[in-house]
């Protein structure tokens, strides 16, 4: 998966209702083992017990893909979060100021190893979507820090859209509601986990390229 985040630092902070400060981000395509911004609560940033006050969203850029534990076999980056009660991500995921939103304006799944899914050329096909009702849209994602600041995003089961390219999986795209991104960024687990759905494929538009 690839994913793009056209728009300028000021421009996703104003859709996601952030602090960019000097953020560099001028718009582009994010891969895997690259910074790209995402959005907390800003609780990484104040030391001590937990403020009285909401702290403001920071956007800060991280890099997508989380070292693997030491006793994974895998030496590449984790890039999703497939089974959120894993116990290598329930300890973040319980505590909310480990949650962040990626922003995104598309992402890229390919097609299926399949001959019906490539082109004339015999390589897969590139299917991309986007929401329909948000050009800049939030993805569920935790963070963590260790060798590198680092963020994955979440993964849910597929909806109709995302099943039709051959896809068992999907990206979580937060509701437009801004308290839906409250939710995943400041509210208990217990309340947060069940915006692991996906996205209607009403809200949705694909394209081929």
């Amino acid at each position: 998966m690839l994913y793009r985040l056209d728009a300028q630092a000021r421009q996703i902070a104003a859709a996601l209702g952030a602090e960019a400060h000097d953020d560099p981000w001028s718009g582009g395509h994010v891969a895997p083992a690259s910074f790209a911004p995402v959005i907390t609560a800003g609780r990484e940033f104040v030391a001590g017990p937990r403020p009285q006050g909401r702290t403001p969203r920071r956007m800060v850029p991280r890099l997508w893909g989380v070292p693997p534990p030491p006793s994974a076999f895998q030496a590449r980056p984790v890039l999703s979060v497939r089974n959120p009660d894993s116990p290598f991500w329930i300890g973040n995921l319980r505590n909310s100021e480990f949650r962040c939103l990626i922003p995104a304006t598309a992402f890229m799944e390919w097609g299926p190893n399949s001959s019906r899914d490539v082109d004339r050329e015999g390589r897969r096909r590139r299917h991309w979507f986007a929401c329909a009702d948000q050009p800049v849209f939030a993805m569920a994602g935790v963070w963590k820090d260790s060798e590198v600041p680092s963020f994955a995003l979440l993964t849910c089961e597929p909806n109709a859209l995302l099943r039709s390219a051959g896809r068992e999986t999907m990206p979580v795209i937060l509701p437009a509601n801004p308290s839906a991104q409250d939710l995943w960024l400041r509210g208990g687990w217990d309340r947060a986990q069940a915006l692991l759905a996906p996205y209607p494929s009403s809200l949705m538009r694909a394209h081929e390229g």
